[in-house]
């Protein structure tokens, strides 16, 4: 298996002039678009809307999204002269928490344009149904028909997630202990209900939005572009809350999610593929149809069955969510979002046993691989964590077997459930990380 890894990461193809430009290219668009969830990571460590703004653009500001939260967040950034990124890593708040450790990637890929967006929001809330303790938010959105859709969620999800949840009161103590562990059991499952039923009206919320919002931003019909310009974007959604005893994972669309846990790779979450049973019986009693052009469509058009936005394929198209609410086992290991260009080449069984080896403690033989000094253009490649190799390798791995569309992975360490009993250590650290990624064709 380590050997896998390491021709992954070597040069063995034979270099010509063209296969030279197309890895210059891909790298160039790599550091323009894989920033496009770097301001989620700004607002999460108390920055300013406008500064998390201005660190999205891929002009000015970010140029390659390899983050880490817990040991590592990052804070600021600048692109030198000499083609090098510059990143000042801090204690994130999530850190200072005991909170997740993650590491994500966002690029374009073989696509022209970039749809997908990524959303962290570590201690998004604490809300009385968590019992006051921190609730952390990961997401991944990929948008069709345009970016915007996908940009909306990223602004405007996590906002409405935590409006819902605040609104949620808690199961009281008193019920719960009143007659012993049947009393306890239905306290369990009306708490799991309340966070349902939050979730759904989160996700009615964004839908609500971006079907009144056109590509150019303006709300509702008064911007004087085209009709079919606020109807016709849309976008995935994949959501996951971890809190200490729970994983929530609501989603909408074919973005995925997988636990693994015990060497053994859980979905928790299921592609909506318009010839899926139950979505194929739910679109026909809509009075739709699924036809075959390129594989299974809605009405010949949408790959997905579900999805936020898509005004003109209402009710045909639902936005409804499906929901996980998943117990924390000490087997649990780490957790993968990802949009499905990464899973439209790759089995989650497979993505799962490659962030499983790099995130194993004692195996340093990839983390090491992946460090090492590769020149190119007088850079050293340099993974800042394990969190954040995973993802750049899975992201990699997806480019090296031909993935056609935009790539974007959320890997998060999930080491079983966290313990109430443990109180945050007051740590920090500082430090500056260079950062450079290179992949073959």
């Amino acid at each position: 298996m380590t050997e896998v890894y390491r021709r992954m990461l070597s040069d063995e193809e034979e270099d010509t002039p063209a296969k030279c430009r197309q890895r210059r290219r891909r790298r160039i668009e790599m550091r323009r678009h894989a920033a496009v969830s770097a301001s989620g990571a700004l607002r999460s460590l108390g920055q300013t809307e406008d500064a998390a703004e201005s660190s999205d653009c891929g002009r000015e500001g970010k140029r390659l999204h390899v983050l880490e939260a817990g040991d590592l967040s990052v804070t600021n950034s600048t692109h030198s002269s000499s083609g090098e990124e510059e990143f000042m890593a801090g204690k994130s708040r999530a850190g200072l928490n005991n909170g997740p450790v993650y590491g994500t990637m966002s690029i374009s890929g073989r696509s022209r344009e970039m749809e997908d967006a990524i959303s962290v929001r570590t201690e998004l809330c604490r809300p009385d149904i968590n019992h006051r303790r921190p609730v952390h938010f990961f997401a991944v959105y990929d948008g069709h028909g345009g970016p915007h859709v996908a940009a909306l969620c990223r602004e405007k999800m996590h906002v409405f997630v935590e409006e819902e949840l605040m609104r949620v009161g808690c199961t009281r103590e008193s019920e719960r202990g009143r007659d012993g562990s049947s009393q306890e059991a239905a306290a369990e499952e009306e708490r799991e209900k309340r966070w349902r039923s939050a979730m759904k009206r989160s996700f009615e919320r964004m839908d609500a939005v971006a079907t009144n919002t056109c590509a150019c931003g303006s709300v509702g019909h008064h911007c004087g572009c085209h009709s079919m310009e606020v109807a016709l974007g849309g976008s995935t959604a994949v959501v996951a809350l971890l809190t200490p005893e729970h994983i929530v994972v609501a989603n909408c669309g074919d973005s995925r999610a997988v636990l693994y846990r015990g060497g053994k790779a859980i979905p928790l979450s299921f592609d909506h593929k318009p010839d899926r049973p139950d979505e194929l019986a739910r679109i026909e009693a809509a009075g739709g149809r699924v036809i075959f052009v390129n594989g299974a469509r809605v009405e010949g058009i949408l790959a997905m069955s579900r999805a936020i936005g898509d005004k003109y394929l209402k009710p045909v198209v639902s936005s409804e969510p499906e929901i996980t609410f998943t117990k924390r086992q000490p087997e649990d290991e780490c957790l993968i979002l990802a949009s499905d260009g990464l899973w439209d080449v790759l089995s989650s069984d497979l993505a799962c046993e490659v962030a499983h080896e790099c995130l194993k403690e004692g195996n340093n033989s990839v983390f090491n691989a992946g460090r090492s000094n590769q020149k190119d253009d007088g850079t050293e490649a340099l993974y800042p964590s394990r969190s954040v190799l995973a993802a750049a390798l899975l992201t990699r791995l997806a480019l090296g077997r031909k993935s056609l569309d935009n790539i974007s992975v959320i890997s998060l360490r999930v080491p079983g459930p966290l313990s109430p009993s443990i109180k945050p250590r007051a740590r920090l650290t500082m430090i500056f990380v260079r950062v450079r990624l290179t992949y073959e064709p």
